[in-house]
């Protein structure tokens, strides 16, 4: 008889990694803590950390009404961990947990001081819920921080769920819930901060908007099977629920990829994804007679889009792909771009499927493909379908270099392919028609150019001149 094989899933050893760590962990009771939702929790875990640097929260409702700072160079290696059933309150102005690390060098090994490794490295938080009391609370803070993971936490009612500042390095955020907070979900705010993961989360129904980095410099920011949606205020200033604002700084190098996006419609300039590229370089206009970068290499692949003012928005970029998604319910426009290059928009489906005919809008969505002063750009391999009220269902402007191929471009009103003021691009093997009933068709020709240059025209198959 054979011997029994032995095996564990990585779920399994995860389980494991992780009831090891609780064991060696020091619970904050140990130091006074009661967990019973009305005392004053905050000296007795603050105590509790900076004695052990690695605390465990047992089942209960801890209250805080100020700050927690975690020194890593003090405490030494730091986590804070629960098995989901412990509750933290924060009650006071700021955020609940600030980790604060020195490490002021990249993610490469000669950049890195002897204390990033002996006592700083790698700060975790797991497996608790914060929620916030005041309005002004936040969950976790963390500046100069090397390599800090954050995952199965739960984060309601608070401003900001996660607020990185100045400096940090190679984050990890997983399996998390950031629901329902006044601010952001995930806020890169003027953030120096290479290598970045989100993955595997709920970011939902916070105000400001979901996943959104504001100048500083960011790089390697990866956005992945995670499920965003809902992260607009009817009330506040239009948000998105993934904004890479470059104003004043420089973010590029991104991936969001196997998400799902979708919510607020309702919201006044809601979008899924907001890319505003114009970023700043002091030597720029001296080098290259301009004051503003386009900031971009954004891939944008296999997502779902739907219910916002604007599915994605892009302007001042360069060097974005947006390919292989699945667009629906863009109610001013699927995609709007503006002053772009070496833009890809390829292989999507934009649709307006009956299934949704149900959801109570009423075929109030207009969708449609809108770029403007776009150059060196492709447009290939898209079917683009049930374009309303819209001039045109693909609506280009003063682009040039482009190449416009192989689009079905379908059941739409307008003008189906319109070209204004487009120069020394290629328009082919599209294929552009209207089949609806007479009363609904479009009585606009399916391709149109107006005062074009050096274009060459050929091979589109279109049912009306």
């Amino acid at each position: 008889m054979d011997k029994p094989t032995m095996f564990c899933r990585p779920t399994a050893l995860l389980f494991l990694l992780l009831a090891s760590i609780s064991q060696a962990q020091t619970s904050v009771l140990t130091e006074g803590a009661k967990g019973d939702g009305t005392t004053d929790d905050t000296a007795a875990i603050e105590k509790a950390i900076l004695a052990h640097g690695s605390v465990q929260f047992p089942r209960g409702t801890y209250r805080l009404t100020r700050t927690i700072t975690i020194p890593l160079g003090e405490t030494g290696f730091a986590a804070l961990s629960g098995d989901g059933t412990a509750r933290i309150v924060m009650a006071g102005a700021g955020p609940a947990f600030l980790f604060k690390g020195s490490h002021e060098g990249s993610a490469a090994p000669s950049s890195f001081k002897p204390l990033a490794w002996e006592k700083e490295r790698t700060p975790m938080v797991s497996g608790i819920e914060i929620v916030g009391e005041h309005a002004e609370a936040d969950a976790i803070e963390a500046t100069g921080t090397m390599q800090i993971t954050i995952a199965r936490v739960v984060v309601r009612e608070c401003r900001h769920a996660v607020h990185l500042t100045t400096r940090n390095r190679n984050v990890l955020i997983a399996d998390c819930h950031f629901y329902h907070n006044k601010g952001i979900g995930v806020f890169l705010d003027n953030q120096n901060l290479h290598q970045i993961n989100i993955v595997g989360s709920h970011i939902s129904y916070n105000g400001g908007g979901g996943v959104v980095s504001r100048g500083g410099n960011v790089r390697n920011l990866h956005i992945g099977t995670c499920d965003i949606e809902g992260n607009h205020s009817t009330e506040g200033p239009p948000s998105a629920n993934v904004e890479l604002n470059s104003t004043g700084g420089s973010i590029g190098e991104v991936a969001i990829t196997g998400c799902t996006m979708q919510h607020t419609s309702k919201a006044p300039g809601s979008a899924n994804i907001r890319i505003l590229g114009a970023g700043t370089d002091p030597s720029l206009e001296r080098k290259l007679g301009r004051t503003h970068t386009r900031e971009g290499n954004v891939t944008i692949s296999a997502n779902i889009f739907s219910d916002v003012r604007t599915n994605i928005e892009v302007r001042d970029s360069r060097g974005v792909v947006i390919n292989g998604n699945t667009f629906w319910e863009g109610f001013e426009q699927d995609i709007l771009a503006e002053n772009c290059d070496h833009l890809v928009i390829s292989n999507n489906n934009f649709d307006r499927n009956p299934r949704y005919a149900v959801n109570g809008f009423e075929n109030a969505e207009n969708n449609g493909l809108k770029l403007t002063r776009c150059s060196d750009t492709s447009l290939t391999g898209n079917v683009i379908s049930g374009v309303w009220r819209q001039r045109a269902a693909v609506d280009v402007v003063e682009g040039s270099r482009l190449i416009i191929s192989n689009n079905h471009i379908l059941d739409s009103d307008g003008v189906g392919l319109r070209l204004e003021k487009v120069k020394n691009s290629l328009v082919s093997g599209n294929l552009i028609r209207d089949d609806r009933e007479d009363e609904k068709k479009s009585k606009e020709a399916s391709l149109m150019e107006i005062e074009g240059e050096g274009n060459q025209i050929s091979g589109n198959l279109v049912d009306r001149k």
